[in-house]
């Protein structure tokens, strides 16, 4: 049977090393049979998932991204960043998602503490919608999940539109670091740096600003993610004019979470030359790279 046609990569993906539903080998193993170019694993503030992206990508024949999804702020806007192909030994980014992982264990116990007072989960439960134990970034999606699991809402959509909201009277905000020092932090362990879906209202009120992105531009940020849901029509067109105003890489993903979001693996895409232009600029070389594609 002949393989289906490819028309992009999707490098916006969570698995169960963070809050996805679904396993590294699950990811590549339908990104083939959606006929995609190629996939990114970007989970949240952690890179223990590559190694079975990687062993998944080698069997399935399919180039593989390896990122992570860095949760950071800017005067008070939460900002995600997309980093690929950076060294994760290096001593400054290993520091940060140690940090940054410890901050959000802590923040997601005080959440279920409170809210335990009012509904009937503990942190017992929480653990228990852990896939991978410590390797895991925990955070609302579990909680969210001990919810579903306990009765008190139906799917971990309507948790996220109640309970655990960002306007839930039970929500704290992620302690994050600063968005300049997470473009610096990547660039310094050999790694690309993209905003994730900048231009979407419904995770921040107000959106970062021309002269917010203009300031991680300086700071060396490559690129913007364009195309995502979140996105709406008249923001991509503002990201779009910004990307070519400061020469940045313009990226797309489908954000997937397997079941743990409605977004369809490959709904968004990002071209293959910018992806060899990432792959260029990272540090990383591996062997389910661009070539592994030309070889099938």
């Amino acid at each position: 049977m002949r393989d289906p046609v490819r028309t992009g990569w999707d490098i916006h993906c969570h698995t169960v090393f963070s809050d996805g539903t679904e396993t590294p080998r699950t990811l590549i193993v339908r990104a083939r049979e959606a006929g995609l170019l190629g996939v990114a694993i970007a989970d949240h503030d952690t890179t223990s998932g590559w190694g079975q992206a990687r062993q998944a990508a080698r069997r399935n024949g399919l180039p593989l991204l390896l990122g992570t999804e860095i949760t950071a702020e800017d005067d008070d806007v939460s900002v995600h960043m997309l980093a690929f192909q950076f060294d994760p030994g290096e001593m400054h980014i290993a520091r940060m998602f140690e940090a940054t992982r410890a901050a959000r264990i802590a923040r997601t116990k005080r959440m279920v503490e409170s809210i335990s007072h009012d509904y009937p989960i503990t942190w017992d439960d929480v653990l228990a919608q852990v896939r991978e134990g410590d390797n895991t970034t925990i955070g609302r999606p579990h909680i969210a999940d001990a919810l579903v699991a306990a009765g008190v809402y139906a799917t971990r959509s309507q948790a996220f539109g109640g309970i655990v909201s960002g306007t839930s009277r039970y929500y704290i905000p992620t302690p994050s670091p600063a968005a300049d020092d997470v473009v610096r932090t990547v660039k310094r362990a050999g790694g690309v740096s993209v905003i994730a879906h900048p231009g979407d209202p419904s995770r921040n009120t107000t959106l970062l600003s021309d002269d917010q992105i203009e300031r991680l531009v300086e700071q060396g940020l490559d690129g913007l993610e364009v195309w995502h849901r979140g996105n709406p029509p008249r923001q991509r067109m503002r990201l779009l004019r910004l990307a070519q105003r400061w020469n940045l890489l313009v990226t797309g993903g489908s954000d997937w979470h397997g079941s743990g979001k409605p977004n369809r693996l490959g709904e968004n895409l990002t071209d293959e030359e910018t992806v060899r232009e990432i792959r260029r600029r990272g540090v990383l070389c591996d062997t389910t790279d661009m070539e592994s594609r030309d070889g099938q």
